[in-house]
């Protein structure tokens, strides 16, 4: 049987700090979610709409996440979906979709370098980028 695709990309600033906590067989998780801003014109008015989504990272993942990111940092996350549900309080359904966070890259420049990681591998140093103002294109100019 052929698998189905699950995949999400999403770049996106803390909302809040990351939260680590660990699961009853000590295992790492942390939460946290980003918020992720799509600019649109309307009637020839330019207007921002903000989509927010939850995350979770396990393991080392999460660890490195919640030791290297604050509030209104930038992050780049790829992995999968996935929903849950559980029944609350009053006995109603509850439902959620979460990011399963499988790789991210840190966005926000750090003073000395920034930190790519990978569930599969160590976090290695990447050298910061020459200068963000040598850019010549805005993100108007994205066609996307």
């Amino acid at each position: 049987m052929a698998s189905d695709l699950n995949r999400a990309i999403l770049i996106g600033r803390f909302v809040k700090d990351p939260e680590l906590r660990y699961t009853q067989n000590g295992s790492a998780v942390a939460n946290f979610s980003i918020a992720n801003n799509r600019s649109y014109t309307t009637a020839g008015e330019k207007k921002e709409y903000t989509s927010f989504f939850n995350c979770i990272a396990w393991g080392k993942l999460g660890e490195v996440i919640v030791q290297h990111c604050k509030k209104g940092q930038r992050i780049a996350i790829e992995g999968r979906l996935q929903q849950r549900s559980w029944d609350d309080q009053n006995g109603n359904k509850r439902y959620t979709v979460e990011v399963v966070v499988e790789n991210f890259q840190f966005l926000t420049p750090r003073q000395t370098d920034d930190i790519r990681y990978s569930g599969d591998d160590t976090p290695t140093d990447v050298p910061e980028p020459s200068s963000l103002d040598d850019n010549p294109f805005s993100d108007d100019d994205i066609p996307f």
